[in-house]
């Protein structure tokens, strides 16, 4: 079953294989994957408190870093065999975390800025995010594949990253950026949707 994102399997597949020497390069150090994990996520914090701040540029740059830095934990994981339950569920957890106060700290950003539409967006963008990666989750817990969708974590962080850099010609591209986050997340939600029924039909037979 193809994920139907906007960026091929191959594709990821060719990013994952570039970033395992880096993440055994950081193993070798002796941070552990759950170290990784924690790192990204602050990061991620400091990405939303330059949101905040108005610093839309650095805030982008910190999205983009970090959301590279966030292949590294599982690819160390999986490369020196220390996957575990637990770690599967702080990086999942964590991952949501940070990319819903980033989105808070652009809605703070951008009320202190007097732009209401992107903090408005901004909690559309939140608000939906959120529901793709619930429904992902839902899915595995009833027992079905709920991998689906145009917009997965890695392409709204890769659009937002986009938004905030172009934000300091101008907030519209911001909100464009948030804009377009929003509507793929409510399709992808939608596509989740049907494919669980799908499936759930189709076992039911």
């Amino acid at each position: 079953m193809s994920n139907q994102s906007i960026v091929s399997a191959a594709f990821r597949d060719r990013v994952r294989s570039m970033v395992v020497p880096v993440a055994l390069g950081l193993g070798r150090v002796g941070l552990t994957p759950n170290a990784l994990t924690v790192i990204g996520f602050a990061g991620t914090c400091a990405a939303a408190l330059a949101a905040a701040l108005q610093y839309w540029l650095l805030a982008g740059i910190l999205v983009i870093a970090f959301g590279i830095f966030d292949l590294f934990d599982g690819a160390l994981a999986r490369a020196t065999g220390k996957t575990s339950r637990f770690g599967a569920f702080l990086d999942s957890t964590l991952d949501r975390t940070g990319e819903n106060l980033v989105y808070a700290g652009i809605a703070v950003g951008a009320t202190a800025a007097f732009f209401p539409l992107a903090t408005a967006l901004a909690v559309l963008a939140m608000t939906f995010a959120s529901v793709v990666t619930y429904a992902r989750a839902r899915a595995e817990a009833i027992g079905v594949h709920g991998e689906v969708g145009v917009a997965p974590r890695p392409e709204r962080l890769l659009i937002l990253a986009v938004g905030l850099v172009l934000a300091g010609g101008g907030l519209p591209w911001l909100a464009l950026a948030l804009a377009i986050i929003a509507l793929t997340s409510a399709i992808t939600v939608i596509q989740r949707i049907v494919h669980v029924r799908r499936q759930l039909n189709e076992g039911a037979h």
